[in-house]
Formats: structure tokens, sequence, C-alpha cells
């Protein structure tokens, strides 16, 4: 496999993230901390014919050394008529003070993806920017200048005044040669998130709904995704949650949302009550989702199964106020609670975190059927649940092959080992929904089990390389599948109760 320029720049600031173990002291306390910063970018986007498309950017940045930030990010369409155009990568930026609050900011995304029908021909984003920043404490507003371009194949090439606004926040972690140790920190670690869910659900279309193509639309669309949520205190949270199509004929449809909730437990905390309100990006499978913004809410039921898991069942509405998409959706969920604050009287334990980012290559079946080799950035994360068993949800993004617009959503299960003090090997049974980008996905339900081995460069960051097989449960995609990642290994602590 040979990436090109974007993705060795995307992969080289995937290996920064070794610099927090690396230069990181050793403490009494196995905790160490990470400057972190959340980020919201706002733009308009030009596209050819004069056309202007509303892009919203979210990252999560940590500053690996002095000024030098680095991180997962991900970018979409919220106004105009290219609902579904989503790409996912890394951010790098370099940050210099210049008078009192005043500072600028050059920094560079690369990632891949697209949809919407926007011409972005193989996928590859890359988005160069120079910042002006104003620190009001703890947070940084600002104008953004950027230059958003697809070179592989594609048409976008836009320059742009934009808005950007920065939380700062901090990245706890157990270092990775500290693994063994018990923390007893009280705060959060990691990215802090106190439940995760791992949710199926459907759509129930209103009767005569559109395609933006023109057919009818299905009255029901299946899908399956994940939420992350994190609490204020004991009622009210926030969260984000990311899904994609898996049946209905409309592979390639994906949403990404903001979320805030609040919940009551009732009958001993065993069952919960609670609402929600999201609002975010959606779009892709040809539904009439407008510019992209998508709004959802609901209401649910937690039963709680133990300690750690619960079932929820939820029902609600969702809408694209600039499209005709509406539609009931009912959901059942997984529901993993990871950390409670307030469960002092159950022992703190130190769980092993996985941030995984490479790239994969493997041929893929196209709608117009021929086969052809297929590119794409992938981002992982893995939760060990015991010393060798984790589970893994990831999402990959075409950036190369022809295929702007394919996206594929992972969950599963993996299984680790180590082969002495450097080697390490793993498998892993993954099964989601992929879609767009021209490939034959079909219903978008896929499974895709993997092997890899891996060689330690540090304590906290290894270099793996695996191979696999991805294979379409409906219709004719399927091939091998071959990748190559940097892994970044860190502990978190947790409680286990929420």
């Amino acid at each position: 496999m040979k990436p090109g320029p974007g993705l060795r720049a995307l992969a080289t600031a995937l290996g920064l993230l070794s610099a927090p173990v690396a230069f990181a002291q050793p403490t009494a306390e196995p905790i160490e901390t990470t400057p972190a910063r959340m980020r919201l970018n706002l733009e308009r986007t030009e596209l050819p014919g004069n056309e202007g498309m509303g892009l919203v950017g979210t990252s999560y940045l940590l500053e690996v050394v002095p000024g030098v930030w680095v991180g997962p990010a991900a970018y979409g369409a919220i106004t105009g008529s290219r609902g579904g155009m989503f790409t996912v990568g890394a951010e790098a930026g370099w940050q210099r003070p210049l008078v009192g609050p005043l500072s600028i900011e050059l920094g560079f995304y690369a990632g891949g993806g697209g949809g919407g029908n926007a011409p972005v021909g193989g996928g590859l984003m890359l988005r160069p920017h120079v910042d002006l920043l104003w620190n009001i404490g703890g947070q940084q507003i600002g104008l953004s200048w950027s230059r958003v371009r697809f070179p592989s194949g594609g048409r976008i090439d836009s320059r742009q005044l934009g808005l950007v606004w920065n939380v700062d926040t901090e990245f706890r972690r157990v270092p990775a040669a500290r693994l063994g140790e018990v923390a007893r920190h009280e705060a959060r670690s990691g990215i802090g998130f106190d439940r995760v869910q791992a949710v199926a659900g459907v759509y129930r279309t209103r009767a005569g709904s559109m395609r933006v193509s023109g057919p009818p639309l299905p009255r029901n669309i299946g899908y399956a995704g994940a939420r992350l949520e994190q609490a204020f205190d004991d009622n009210a949270y926030w969260g984000l949650e990311a899904a994609g199509a898996a049946s209905g004929g409309v592979s390639g449809y994906a949403e990404y949302l903001g979320l805030l909730g609040t919940e009551y437990g009732v009958a001993g905390d065993w069952l919960t009550l609670g609402g929600r309100v999201a609002v975010g990006m959606g779009g892709g499978g040809d539904v009439d989702v407008g510019g992209g913004l998508l709004l959802k809410a609901g209401a649910y039921a937690i039963a709680r199964l133990g300690v750690d898991l619960g079932v929820t069942a939820e029902l609600g509405w969702a809408q694209a106020p600039q499209g005709s998409f509406k539609a009931l959706y009912g959901t059942v969920a997984l529901n993993w609670i990871l950390d409670d604050r307030t469960g002092s009287a159950i022992p703190a334990r130190t769980t092993r975190m996985e941030w995984v980012g490479g790239v994969e290559r493997y041929a893929a079946a196209r709608r117009d059927g021929t086969t052809r080799k297929l590119d794409a950035v992938s981002l992982r994360v893995n939760r060990y649940m015991s010393e060798r068993f984790y589970l893994s949800a990831q999402a990959h993004s075409a950036y190369d092959g022809g295929a702007g617009g394919y996206s594929v959503g992972l969950l599963g299960v993996g299984w680790r080992t180590d082969i002495g003090s450097r080697w390490h090997a793993g498998v892993e049974a993954l099964a989601g929904a992929a879609g767009g980008g021209g490939v034959d996905t079909a219903g978008g339900a896929l499974v895709q089990p993997m092997a890899y081995i891996g060689y330690a460069l540090t304590p906290g960051v290894a270099l793996r390389v695996g191979g696999g097989r991805i294979q379409g449960l409906r219709g004719p995609l399927k091939g091998d599948v071959v990748e190559v990642s940097l892994a970044f290994t860190f502990g978190v602590t947790s409680r286990g109760v929420r």
C-alpha cells in the first residue's frame, strides 16, 4: 500500500500522539495530565457553479509539545444542498501568542470521505488554515482563514473565512508503562465519557416521502450506531452520537449529532426514565435532508442488568428542517456504564484503552459493475474488558480509488496477546454498516474479520500491520483487506456505576 502525501501527513500527525507518553515524567500517583482542547469550526465553502455549502468541523486536540496540538477531527455539511457530505481524519496545529489575549494558529487537516453527491473525487480532503484567536478564560474565539480542497480527482477548491471556538480541558490518563498500578484519582480520565451505548434502530418514514432522485423513500430504514454520554450532575448530561443505515435500500445514509438529556431513577434506580434532544448533521443514501441539518428528540427507559450494563428502549422523532425527511424512530441499545464520580464505595480500577489511526486497502464492487481498489482512512477506539479481550468502535472513510463518499461504521470485539517484550498479535470480529461513493453495499450491512501483528515503538505507541476480509451481508461487496496503523495505548480510571 502506498498512501499519498495527504495520508502520509495524517500518519505523521497520528504518530505525534506518542509525545505525551514519551516526554511525561512519572509521578507517585500513576495519573498524568495533558492539556486538551475541543474545537468547533463554522464556514461557508464554495463549490463549482457558485454553490455554497455550510461546513462544520469538530476536533479533539492534545498539546503533545508546548504550542503543538494534534488529534482526531471530522467535517460535514450543515447548510446548502449537500447533506450527507462528511469526512473524518486528523488535525494538527501550532499556536503562538501575539499580544495580550490575542494569539495566532497555523493548522492542517487531512481526512477522507464525501457524500451528498458533492464533487469530491476519491474523497481525500485537505484543509490548511490560519486562525486569529482571542482568549476569554478557558475558551478562545476567533476568525479562521482556510482552504478546502479535494485533490484526488475532486472539483472543490475553496478559500474562505470562518468562525472558530476552542474550549480548554484536560486529558488525564495512566501511561501505558504503568497500567498495572492502581489509580485513585477522583476526576474523570480519558476523554471523560461516563456511558456508551451500542444502538440498533428503525426510522418509520412518512407515507409518500420521496428520495432526492424522485422514487419513494422506504417506509422502514434500519440503522446502527453508538452514543457517548457524560453527566453534568446526577440527572443532566451531554453526549455525541453517530449512526449509519444498515437496511432499507439507503446505504450511505449517516448521521453525527450532539445531544443534551436528563433522566431520573425510579424503582430503586434499577429503572431510569429520561428524555433527550439532539442536533447535528445527517444525509447520504439518496435521503432528502437538504443542507444536512438534522434534529431529533426522544423519550426512553433504561433497565439496569447489573453494575455495569443496562438495556435502553427509546421512541422519538427526527426531522431535517431543510429537506423533506421526517420520521418516527424506535431504538434498542446495550447501555454500558463506564464511570460514576459519586460511586466512591466501589474500588477504582484502571482500564486499558487504545486509540488507533491508519489506512487500509481492498477491492470493492461498484454499482457500475466493476471491481476496483479502494483506499480508506480509519479511526478506532478500543476499550479492554480484561487483560486481552476488548470492545472496538471504528469509523472508516475512503480517500482514494474513485469512491469519495464511501464510509463504514463498525462495532465488534477483539483479542490481543503479547509475543515477547515488544511484539503482539490480535484478532477482531466486526460488524456494521457502509455505503456511498458508488460502492455496491446493497442494504449496507457488512462484517469485517481482521487479524494483525504489532511492534511497540515506545511503551505507549505501536505500529501494526493487519489483514482480513470485508463482506457485505447482501450484494457483491467482498474483498481481502490490508491495513497499516498506529496504536496509542493508555489507561483510564473508572468505578463502574453511574
